[in-house]
C-alpha cells in the first residue's frame, strides 16, 4: 500500500528526530540543530518515497516554491495567534510581565519546525492527499481533520474540546491551506508560524504539551471557556472562529482555481486498489 509505505516512511523520521530532539533539550544549539535537520530529511525522505511508490514528481514540495509558500504561511500563522491573543488580552485574559528568554525561543525553533513539517507531510501530504483522490476534497477535510484533532489528545494537558479545536480551526484549515495551493509550503509555514508564535513568541501552551519559554513571558488566566485553559488558546473560541474565517477564504480560492476534487463514482468499491497503487 502506498499510503501506509508513505507514512512508514515519514513517521520513522519524525519518530527518531523527536527522540534526538527530546534527548538534547537542555542544549540550545543541538535543540535547534536537530529539529530544523528532522525537518529537513523528512521531506527528502516524503519526496523519494512518493518517486518509489507513485511514480511521479513530488511536485506538492517543489523547491521552487518553497520560499514563497512558507513565508506567506508564516505571516499568516504569526497573524492569526497575534489575533488570538490580543483578543484574549483586551478581555485582561492575557498579560505580558516582562522578557522571557532567547535561549528558550531559539530551541523552539527547531522543535516546531521538525513538528510542523513532519505532521504536515503526514496529514496533507499522505493521509489527506490519498484520501481525496478517492472520497473528495469534503470528505477528505472532514476525515483527516478530526484524525489529526484525536491525535491531540495524547498529550499532557489534552481535553476532548481541545481535540475538537484543533479538528476544526486547524485540520480544516491546513488542509483548506493545501487545497487551495496544491502544495505543502503554505501549510507547513502556516503551522509552523502559529506554533512558534504560541511557544516562542507569547510563551503560551501548544495544544496541551505544557508550559513554554519564549520571547515573552506571559500570563494566561480567566475562564478556561475563553482562554482554553490548560489545553492552550487553540482552545479558545477565537481561534476556531479564526481558523474557520481562514478556511473559507482558502475553500473559496481553491474553488475559484479549479482544485476542489469530486468524490469519485464507486469511491467505496475502488478505494483500496487506490490505495495499494
Amino acid at each position: 500500500m502506498r499510503l501506509l509505505k508513505q507514512l512508514v516512511a515519514v513517521a520513522a523520521v519524525a519518530f527518531v528526530g523527536s527522540m534526538g530532539v527530546g534527548a538534547v533539550q537542555e542544549n540550545t544549539f543541538l535543540t535547534l540543530v536537530l529539529g530544523v535537520a528532522t525537518a529537513v530529511l523528512s521531506v527528502f525522505v516524503y519526496a523519494w518515497v512518493v518517486r518509489w511508490s507513485e511514480r511521479r514528481a513530488p511536485v506538492e514540495v517543489a523547491a521552487r516554491s518553497a520560499a514563497a509558500g512558507v513565508g506567506r504561511g508564516l505571516l499568516i500563522g504569526v497573524g492569526m495567534f497575534t489575533a488570538v491573543i490580543v483578543n484574549l488580552a483586551f478581555l485582561g485574559y492575557y498579560r505580558v510581565d516582562g522578557l522571557g528568554s532567547v535561549s528558550g525561543a531559539i530551541g523552539l525553533l527547531g522543535v516546531m519546525a521538525a513538528a510542523a513539517v513532519t505532521e504536515e507531510l503526514i496529514f496533507r501530504g499522505v493521509l489527506f492527499r490519498i484520501v481525496e483522490e478517492w472520497a473528495g476534497t469534503w470528505i477528505a477535510l472532514v476525515l483527516t481533520g478530526l484524525v489529526f484533532g484525536l491525535m491531540h489528545l495524547a498529550n499532557q494537558h489534552a481535553t476532548l474540546w481541545g481535540a475538537i479545536a484543533i479538528a476544526i480551526e486547524a485540520g480544516g484549515m491546513l488542509g483548506a491551506a493545501y487545497v487551495a495551493t496544491r502544495n505543502l509550503w503554505l501549510p507547513i509555514g502556516l503551522h509552523f508560524g502559529w506554533n512558534f508564535a504560541a511557544a516562542g513568541v507569547f510563551s503560551t501552551e501548544v495544544s496541551g504539551n505544557g508550559a513554554t519559554q519564549g520571547l515573552l513571558h506571559g500570563v494566561t488566566s480567566g475562564p478556561a471557556l475563553l482562554t482554553g485553559g490548560d489545553f492552550g488558546p487553540e482552545a479558545s473560541p477565537y481561534a476556531i472562529v479564526f481558523g474557520l474565517l481562514l478556511t473559507i477564504v482558502f475553500l473559496r480560492l481553491a474553488r475559484r482555481r479549479g482544485n476542489l476534487v469530486p468524490r469519485r463514482r464507486g469511491a467505496r468499491a475502488d478505494a483500496t486498489a487506490t490505495l495499494t497503487q
